[in-house]
């Protein structure tokens, strides 16, 4: 499927199962709204799926794997190496992220859209597009090619969940460097100075954060990214994993599925999405509000409420995975708690 194909696949969710969503809350034997956010997480996923019979099962966390060029510029903590050794313990089913789905009886599935190693990882998924991206600072992180082929690997991931028959869908994602790349291209989709979306990542002292806030001021000096074309800052200051996640979460709009993001790097990458077809935010789910400086910035900007404030910032898909056993939670409430009706008690009313 193509991006072009994909956007013209996607329409608006169902406004009338989510009033009728919203509807059978209020007669849930409860008091109104008292569980919060997860009462509206319900209510989009069932308007996403076009469905009052919320169905949360199967599910599975895609996590797109891609180096980026500008480690180069002393911008991270560690190399660029990291990335395919931890694809590798993905695979095996020994990362955080798997560890963290297991629990919450999700598959995870992980996908090199972009790593710099020329062999292939047993059990990650083969969608390279390129060996990393280039330094921005010296040239475009990618074409506009790449970055388009790029996201249709994305598209194409949610398209074979859905022929899997996948219902719900989680999100995240591995590449050093990318809070360096999903910073930059925060800053330019928010129009806000690198300093205020900026934060030290897996880990920089004071005198690396500093670096790395100039590396993305430089670049954006230099190659001068659109903020009113996604794809254009995509391929100029960000990376083939940011770029495979925002064709993920169109994808995901085109096919139906509801899809939870993690942090930062997917808020970023759901944001590009957003910009580029607006009805795609419908379909999305946010976990947790990222510990970067950024994190609640982009929550806003995609007016999404997250269920869960706890200081998280690992990324993978970690706070899918978090969030799924919530979700199973009030989905219980939801579909088989008795009515008001039931218990022979009067409703409450919304109080104006």
């Amino acid at each position: 499927m193509t991006l072009r194909e994909a956007i013209g696949m996607i329409k608006p969710i169902d406004q009338a199962i989510r009033r009728q969503a919203k509807q059978h809350w209020d007669q849930v034997a409860k008091p109104l709204e008292s569980l919060g956010v997860l009462e509206e997480d319900i209510i989009r996923i069932a308007a996403a799926s076009g469905s009052l019979a919320v169905s949360l099962h199967p599910r599975a966390i895609v996590v797109m794997c891609g180096d980026n060029g500008v480690v180069k510029e002393g911008v991270t903590q560690t190399g660029q190496e990291v990335t395919a050794i931890v694809a590798g313990n993905m695979a095996q089913g020994n990362s955080c992220v798997c560890l963290m789905a297991r629990q919450a009886g999700a598959d995870v599935i992980p996908v090199d859209v972009g790593m710099a190693c020329h062999e292939a990882v047993p059990g990650v998924v083969d969608r390279k597009v390129a060996y990393g991206t280039k330094d921005f600072l010296e040239e475009p992180a990618m074409t506009r090619e790449e970055t388009v082929k790029a996201m249709e690997a994305g598209v194409n991931m949610a398209s074979e969940l859905r022929k899997r028959g996948y219902v719900l869908a989680g999100s995240g994602e591995m590449g050093i460097g990318n809070t360096t790349t999903s910073s930059a291209i925060l800053s330019v989709l928010l129009d806000m100075d690198p300093e205020l979306v900026t934060g030290r990542g897996a880990g920089l002292t004071t005198a690396g954060y500093s670096r790395k806030v100039q590396v993305i001021r430089e670049g954006i000096r230099i190659h001068k990214p659109s903020g009113e074309d996604p794809v254009d800052a995509l391929s100029k200051v960000g990376g083939l994993d940011l770029a495979a996640l925002t064709g993920f979460y169109i994808g995901c709009a085109a096919c139906g599925i509801p899809v939870v993001l993690d942090g930062l790097i997917t808020g970023a990458a759901a944001l590009a999405a957003v910009r580029i077809c607006p009805d795609v935010k419908g379909y999305l789910l946010a976990s947790h509000v990222s510990a970067e400086p950024a994190g609640a910035l982009v929550l806003e900007a995609l007016e999404l409420k997250p269920a869960i404030s706890a200081g998280m910032c690992l990324g993978e898909g970690t706070g899918a995975a978090a969030l799924f056993p919530l979700l199973d939670m009030a989905a219980a409430v939801y579909t088989q708690m008795s009515s008001f009706d039931d218990i022979h008690v009067e409703a409450y009313e919304h109080l104006v």
